[in-house]
Parts: structure tokens; sequence; C-alpha cells
């Protein structure tokens, strides 16, 4: 039997299909319109830091000069908390329009996906955005060591095995790493001392508590030239502009050592490519600023840009690192 709809009815379902075509379609150049406008109201950067910290001042440096080029405010959302994950996992909630930022870095991307269960997968849910810092540490132990060079160092402590504690602060945090992987380049036997904070780490070290730590350069350098520490060494592959008479590790025979802190600008993985193409061109700009780099690099902090490719490439390969050094070294995440 062949249905037949009668006139009058075939006009309502033309009428209603009429209708729902308008609407797709004004709702595509909605969109279309929305982008291109892009920003049209303030943005979101979702900073995994308390604020008034180091990191924290990486992340209002650029929010600041992105706001310039965007024309729109660029809202620093400190939401500090599990060691980053806290923020990091809103980010790859939010809505994918370009309105939400995050701050990623080594911490929730890199080494707690090595630890434990996450709710987001670094590679999979984010995209970066050219934008790509980082911060190296420098090596420093107590006076009563008796070593002025890290071939000392390594002789002392293969010397008296277990009788050097280093500091950290915290279990898993990348200055535990940067010892652990210190410890199995080296071949010597340090005790971890992890403490609640770098603040507290450096005054045992200090104190004498713990004779060795992987400090922040602007944390650890006032004290060394006050001669309360001793610097042995740089982990950055070059030498520090603010402080060229300390050697690297690497130029001391130690390779392998180099463990950044790093942060990177990132949005939620389907945000449209063309918004994610205008923030891109407003971080080279924002980069090529030589006062931007200057600000950023009196406090030891290097800034260049980096591609998707290329940021994928180096998370793939860090966090690979990193899962061999908890694998090793059986750090849990506390």
């Amino acid at each position: 039997m062949t249905l037949r709809i009668a006139p009058p009815r075939r006009r309502v379902l033309q009428g209603a299909l009429a209708v729902l075509f308008t609407a797709a379609v004004d709702s595509a150049f909605a969109q279309s319109a929305d982008r291109a406008a892009f920003p049209s109201r303030a943005v979101r950067f979702l900073v995994p830091f308390a604020p008034g910290g180091g990191n924290d001042f990486i992340a209002r440096t650029l929010a600041q000069r992105l706001s310039e080029g965007l024309g729109q405010s660029v809202l620093v959302d400190n939401r500090a908390g599990a060691g980053g994950l806290y923020a990091t996992e809103l980010a790859a909630r939010a809505q994918p329009d370009g309105y939400t930022l995050l701050l990623g870095f080594i911490g929730p991307l890199s080494i707690s996906p090595t630890m434990q269960k996450v709710n987001y997968d670094p590679m999979q849910d984010f995209i970066s955005l050219d934008f790509f810092a980082s911060s190296y540490h420098l090596l420093v132990t107590h006076p009563s060591v008796p070593a002025k060079t890290v071939s000392e160092l390594i002789a002392f402590a293969r010397a008296n095995p277990g009788k050097l504690n280093y500091a950290s602060s915290g279990s898993g945090a990348n200055l535990h790493l940067s010892g652990e992987l210190f410890k199995m380049v080296t071949g010597t036997d340090l005790v971890h001392i992890a403490y609640k904070g770098a603040g507290p780490a450096a005054a045992a070290v200090l104190s004498g508590e713990a004779q060795v730590m992987f400090s922040s350069i602007t944390a650890a350098l006032p004290l060394t030239r006050a001669g309360r520490l001793n610097a042995l060494a740089m982990t950055s592959p070059k030498r520090s502009p603010l402080a060229p008479e300390v050697p690297t590790l690497n130029e001391q025979g130690i390779v392998g050592v180099e463990v950044p802190s790093w942060y990177t600008l990132m949005a939620p993985a389907k945000t449209p490519r063309e918004i994610a193409e205008r923030l891109r061109a407003e971080v080279r700009r924002v980069v090529a600023i030589a006062e931007f780099r200057d600000v950023l690099l009196k406090q030891a902090i290097d800034v260049q840009t980096i591609s998707q490719a290329e940021f994928t490439a180096f998370l793939k390969a860090d966090t690979a690192k990193y899962a061999t050094v908890v694998k090793r070294a059986k750090i849990t995440a506390e």
C-alpha cells in the first residue's frame, strides 16, 4: 500500500523543514561570526598555583601582554590544589571556545600521570598554544659537606653511602625526581627527605638536617652568595646569566639530569582552529617582545615559542623519562 500525504500535511512538513534548515544555517553563521569576533569578552586563565609565587608571576606577566593584543581582559583564575590536578581537570572539561586557557606545567602533565590515575589525557584533551617557558635548578649543599665540585660530592657520597640526605619539596615533585635522576646517573646513595614545600626543604638544608638539594635558582642564589650554601652546578644546558660563575652538570661530565620546571599555554582540545591560531599569533607576538623576555629572564625563566608538533614530541619524551624514574625509584603520589 502506498502512503499518500495530503497536500496540507505536505505543506506543513515542508514548512517545518524550511524552518529547521534556516535555523541550522543561522546557527552556523552565528558560530562563524562569533569565531571571527573572538574574543568578544574576557578570557579565563586557569593557573594551578596560589597567587604571589614565581609560577603565578609567569601567568600574570603573560596574561597582561595577551590582554593588550586581544583587546579583552585575560583574567587569572588561581586554582591551586592537588599538585595542579584540580585546575588541569577544570580546563579539560571547559567549553572549547577559546575563553578558557590553562597554564600547563610539568607536574600534572608529565609527572602525575606516571604515578596515579588522572581524570584527563595530557596528550588528547589539550592543545598547546606555542608558549613554552622553562626554569632550571641549582644543585646546592650545606657548607659541612666537604665538596666544592660535583665530582667531589660524588666521591664523598660513594665513600659514605646513605650518610647524605637530600631535601625536596615533596614526594613526586620535580625536585625529588632531580635527586633520583642524579642518584641513578652517578651511582650514589643519597637518602630522600620530602618536605611540605620548597621553603621547608631549603630550611632543612640551611640547618644541616639535610645536606643536598636541587633548588630554584632565584631562591638559592642569595643563600649561596651569602656563604650559607655552596653552589655546585646548574642543571641547565648552558650557564645561567644570573650566575655565570656556576658550571653546569654537563660541563662536569654529568649528563641526563636536566629536569627543568616548565610551563605551557593550553586550551581544550576541540577549540576551533581559527580561534587557536588567533591565540597562537598573540603568543608569538608577546614572546617576540624583548621586554617581556627580559622580565622573565630576571627570574631565571627562559621563554620561547614551540609548535604543537614540537610540544607533543617533547611531552611524550618527558613523560617516558619520568615514568622510568618513578618505576625505578618506586615513587608514589602523596
